[in-house]
């Protein structure tokens, strides 16, 4: 296969229209966050992903895991919890069973917060899903995203 090959132009071409599509939704997403909640979307991902930890085998997730979960590096991961929790919507703790551990959990105002936030995300990710399923190149992504049915195992 060379670089002009067909076959590898039409897969780097799928994977900029893949990209493309989720820059678009994201800014769009994060421009309804930010003006309606002062959320980022990293910010409203991260207190999405710590809103379903539980108290079950483990349901309590350490940072690699929030970091692998938000899509960040553990230590952006580690700096975006100590913005929130400067803000009053996470607390850290350290884990019971294991004192080098420290674990964080969504404060009452970070679920308010995240509550109100939660139909401004839904409703953003709607609208750009729309606008880019009239797009021809995107079109078919936007089917693929809307068929998908579970979250994307780590």
């Amino acid at each position: 296969m060379t670089a002009t090959d067909p076959a590898l132009t039409a897969l780097a071409q799928g994977w900029c229209a893949l990209s493309l599509l989720h820059g678009r939704i994201e800014a769009h997403i994060e421009r309804a966050l930010q003006s309606r909640h002062d959320l980022s979307v990293r910010e409203y991902s991260l207190l999405d992903v710590l809103s379903r930890q539980h108290d079950g085998e483990g349901g309590h997730l350490q940072m690699k895991q929030v970091a692998d979960a938000v899509v960040l590096s553990q230590s952006a991961t580690t700096r975006l919890v100590t913005r929130l929790e400067d803000r009053g919507l996470l607390e850290r703790y350290l884990c019971p069973t294991d004192r080098r551990g420290i674990y964080t959990n969504v404060t009452q105002a970070g679920l308010a917060l995240l509550e109100k936030a939660r139909p401004t995300n839904d409703s953003a990710l709607r609208e750009a899903l729309d606008t880019a399923a009239k797009n021809p190149d995107l079109a078919p992504l936007v089917r693929t995203v809307e068929t998908l049915k579970t979250s994307v195992p780590a």
